[in-house]
This record gives structure tokens, C-alpha cells and sequence, in this order.
């Protein structure tokens, strides 16, 4: 039964099924969603990093997956982010109180001059979804503002966005002033006009065109 709970909990994060209220997708109508099925688990003694494992990381990773291979597009990437984090309203008193761990700690920011926030907002809903604590500081966000950060949350990954070319140059003096106060810090950068050239450039730890291929990067390093 729980083996059948859990494949049934990737499916609803997948196709963004929410809870039992939730209209789409339209074949589960009526039927329980991630909120529902989450709460059951974890009530009939699951442990949370066990459902985080083979339920939500799935359920987002297949989600990823057709997105990365053109199956997927950013709504479907939204409505499943909806369902994911209706599951994870349950599992965080868990991982707050210790009972759970997480893989790590992720902060992020779209760069200074850049308010354009889906692609960070993608990047934090898939960390999450695979077990990693994301710190958002939100768009527009300063050198300083990324290194107070890592003051307060010591050995964490830097995630830097940028959708225009005209903030890029502000992502390359945010990594010069984080890598100057903090080198074993690694950083990683994504964004529309972004490339593995330009990461180079700036000496970033890392460029990925999508979500996905960061977790990809970060399970196998």
C-alpha cells in the first residue's frame, strides 16, 4: 500500500496535481492530491526523506526530463511546482526540527538590475523538490546582499540569474566579489543569454541551461 501511495504521489507531482479540490488534471479530478497523499504517509509512519526520495524527487525529476526534451513547458513546470510544494507544507516541521535532512543549502538571487524571476524561481522549486534548502533573495539582489547571505548560512552553493545581457556584467562582479571574501564557495549561473564561454569568463563553478542538469551536476560531483 505504500509503495502504491508513493508512485501514486510522483504522478500527482508530475502532472500537478495539487489536492483533492484541484480541477486539473482532469482524469484525477475528484481523487486525492500530493497534499492528501503526503499527509496519509507521513501519518501512516513513512519518513519524510523517504517520501522526499521516492515520491517528490521523481515525480519532479520526470518533470524535468520532458522539459529538458521539449515535452514540458514552463506552465507544466509551474503546476507541478504547486503540487510539490503542497507536499512539502507537510514535510518541512520535519526537516526544520531535525527529524529530516537535507542535502544542503542553495542561495539564490537574480542578479543586480534584473527583476525577471521565473528562472530562479524554477531553479529553487526543483532544488527543493530534490532535497536541497533554498535560500531565495529574491530579484536585484547586490553583491553585498549575496554575501550577507553566505554569512548567515556558511558552506552553501551561490545559484546567480540574469535574463538580459545588461545584468550579466553585474553577475560577473557578484562572483568576482563572493569568490574575492569566500574562493571555496562554488557558484553556479544560469540564464537565457548565458553560455559555458561566459562562465569561464567570469569563473563561475558552473553553467546549466535548465534546473534539472544543476541536480544532475550536483548528485553525481
Amino acid at each position: 500500500m505504500t509503495e502504491q501511495l508513493l508512485q501514486y504521489l510522483a504522478e500527482c507531482i508530475e502532472r500537478g496535481k495539487v489536492n483533492q479540490q484541484a480541477a486539473y488534471p482532469p482524469d484525477l479530478s475528484g481523487r486525492p492530491g500530493a497534499s492528501e497523499v503526503t499527509r496519509e504517509l507521513l501519518d501512516n509512519g513513512t519518513a519524510p526523506n523517504h517520501i522526499l526520495a521516492r515520491a517528490l524527487m521523481v515525480g519532479m525529476e520526470r518533470i524535468g526530463e520532458k522539459f529538458g526534451s521539449g515535452q514540458a513547458f514552463i506552465p507544466d513546470l509551474l503546476i507541478a511546482s504547486k503540487a510539490m510544494y503542497a507536499a512539502m507544507d507537510h514535510l518541512k516541521p520535519y526537516f526544520e526540527s531535525g527529524a529530516a535532512q537535507h542535502k544542503g543549502t542553495i542561495i539564490l538571487g537574480t542578479v543586480a538590475g534584473d527583476r525577471h524571476d521565473i528562472g530562479k524561481n524554477l531553479l529553487r522549486m526543483v532544488m527543493e523538490g530534490n532535497g536541497w534548502k533554498a535560500v531565495d533573495l529574491g530579484t536585484n539582489v547586490s553583491a553585498e546582499q549575496f554575501l550577507a547571505a553566505l554569512q548567515e548560512h556558511p558552506d552553501s552553493l551561490v545559484g546567480l540569474s540574469a535574463l538580459l545581457t545588461t545584468t550579466m556584467l553585474n553577475m560577473e562582479r557578484i562572483t568576482k566579489a563572493i569568490k574575492a571574501q569566500s574562493p571555496q564557495t562554488q557558484i553556479f549561473v544560469g540564464g537565457a543569454p548565458l553560455s559555458q564561454a561566459f562562465n569561464d569568463k567570469i569563473g563561475a563553478d558552473g553553467y546549466f541551461p535548465s534546473p534539472q542538469d544543476l541536480v544532475a551536476h550536483l548528485e553525481t560531483s
